[in-house]
């Protein structure tokens, strides 16, 4: 642009010290006479595009005769911009109509400034063979409308250009999470659907899946999750579904530790992760169990991330919500109509002592009392539940009923 300023001023600066006659020709006879060498300008500003520092032109997604048409509407709507004094040049039509266009075909913009101002210096030199006496009054006024034109049409066309990339992002970005929606939602069965899926996702078909499935306050997954990934050669797509994000982890032969390992870290919020799967086409049950994993975790926690692997019992329960509750109220029923304090001690009397493999001496530490009183609490527990307090088979229903109990809990605080 400061060669096309310099070039016009110092054009209109000879002219001005030269032309002594009487002027023959005005501004608007020259643009009008301009406009008869249209074709012939406009073959010579795309020799010019290919000619002139080619390096910097990538045409490539247009043809040879889209843009013998762009050129040609450029430089028409140039000389009847400059006839018309450069007037609202920063939203011509035109220029906003040729950006959009370049940038749905991905033209660069860097391509289309340095056509705009090829073309500018192609009208200008046009103009100065055709001047021939025209006063150096009119030729000033001329130059300075030549330089709006061209600044304000570049002004247009980036504003388009712009729009209309920012346009194709966010289409670019629906159709990605629209393809997610529908991989979670099963149509990755359909072969069809998963090739096209993996194809714009960038994403292996037959690859072994792990999903993870994070909530929390803010963002439940710190920044950068997905480069973490990729820098250890793990190929990922994430996907915000309001009270989640979701993400598809394609394994391809490394190990799932791996995926944990990394992943670990950067959960701010808490975060369920889903067993192996084979395939686009199992994604959806990868994500259910994913969700069930997180539903288990308790909602106030923060920086945790909890394989299904490590919460089948929670989860085989929640699965199961009215059976869970009938366990709890056949095997802790009497106790859970005792007064709070009770409750809660016979309680936790029972959590510690079936983890400690049914031992009152070990127990008894970790409740900061005596063994005795361990034992007493037990019995007391035995009567209201009107049985002895032995048996695998009874320890592993005592188990699941606090643990379900305990899960309730959580879910209503």
């Amino acid at each position: 642009m400061a060669i096309l300023v310099r070039t016009i001023r110092s054009t209109v600066a000879d002219v001005a010290v030269s032309d002594k006659s009487e002027p023959v020709t005005r501004s608007g006879e020259l643009v009008a006479a301009c406009r008869e060498d249209i074709p012939v300008l406009t073959e010579r500003l795309i020799t010019a595009i290919f000619t002139e520092n080619p390096e910097w032109t990538d045409y490539s997604a247009v043809s040879r005769a889209d843009l013998q048409e762009g050129c040609h509407r450029f430089l028409t709507r140039v000389l009847d911009l400059i006839d018309e004094k450069g007037l609202d040049a920063e939203h011509d039509d035109v220029a906003a109509a040729i950006g959009a266009h370049r940038a749905v075909q991905g033209v660069p913009l860097e391509a289309m400034l340095r056509t705009f101002r090829l073309g500018g210096r192609i009208i200008w030199e046009a103009l100065v063979d055709r001047a021939g006496t025209i006063s150096a009054a009119d030729f000033r006024e001329m130059g300075t409308a030549m330089w709006a034109v061209i600044d304000g049409m570049s002004s247009a066309l980036v504003t388009s250009y712009r729009g209309a990339e920012l346009d194709r992002v966010r289409l670019d970005e629906r159709r990605r999470h629209a393809l997610i929606e529908d991989l979670l939602a099963g149509r990755g069965r359909d072969a069809r659907f998963a090739h096209r899926a993996s194809r714009e996702l960038n994403i292996p078909v037959t690859s072994a899946y792990l999903v993870i499935t994070a909530r929390g306050d803010t963002y439940p997954l710190r920044l950068g999750t997905e480069t973490a990934l990729a820098a250890q050669g793990f190929r990922s797509v994430w996907h915000n579904r309001g009270d989640s994000t979701v993400g598809l982890i394609a394994l391809e032969n490394n190990p799932s530790a791996q995926v944990t390992a990394v992943l670990g870290p950067l959960v701010s919020g808490r975060a369920g992760l889903s067993p192996a799967v084979i395939g686009l086409a199992e994604v959806d049950v990868a994500h259910m169990l994913a969700a069930l994993a997180l539903d288990t975790m308790p909602e106030d926690s923060h920086g945790v991330l909890t394989s299904l692997h490590d919460r089948y019992p929670e989860a085989l329960l929640l699965r199961s919500p009215d059976l869970a509750q009938l366990l709890v109220g056949r095997l802790l029923g009497p106790i859970l109509e005792l007064p709070a304090k009770e409750r809660d001690l016979l309680l936790t009397t029972l959590r510690v002592w079936l983890a400690e493999d049914c031992s009152a001496a070990h127990a008894a530490p970790l409740l900061y009392c005596h063994r005795n009183t361990v034992l007493n609490r037990l019995q007391r527990a035995a009567i209201l539940l009107g049985r002895p307090l032995d048996g695998q088979r009874f320890h592993l229903e005592l188990s699941l009923a606090l643990l379900a109990h305990t899960l309730v809990e959580t879910a209503t605080d």
